[in-house]
């Protein structure tokens, strides 16, 4: 099945069309450590997120970059939203 354009329009090959496009910086998260009170931004790789059947079991961690503490905090489902738009990998726990 094909498709003609007759608006008038030009065809646009996906070089066109990527043309003008540059390399996006990874995005970065603000956190802190609760152990060595140190503020840092951390990028998406740094991050583990899970997501719980409740809120208690939903958190993220990271190993502080400063002190190097294995770090957990509770995560909302704004934060939940946030952190698997901005590329952090998940992980789903099952419940028993």
């Amino acid at each position: 099945m094909s498709e003609s354009v007759t608006s008038g329009a030009r065809a646009l090959s996906v070089a066109s069309a990527f043309a003008g496009m540059r390399s996006v910086a990874p995005v970065r998260f603000r956190a802190g450590c609760p152990d060595c009170r140190g503020r840092f931004e951390l990028t998406a790789s740094a991050l583990r997120l899970a997501i719980g059947a409740s809120s208690r079991t939903t958190f993220y961690s990271f190993t502080c970059p400063d002190c190097g503490a294995a770090v957990r905090k509770p995560a909302g489902e704004r934060i939940v939203e946030l952190l698997t738009g901005g590329g952090v990998r998940t992980l789903r726990l099952q419940t028993p």
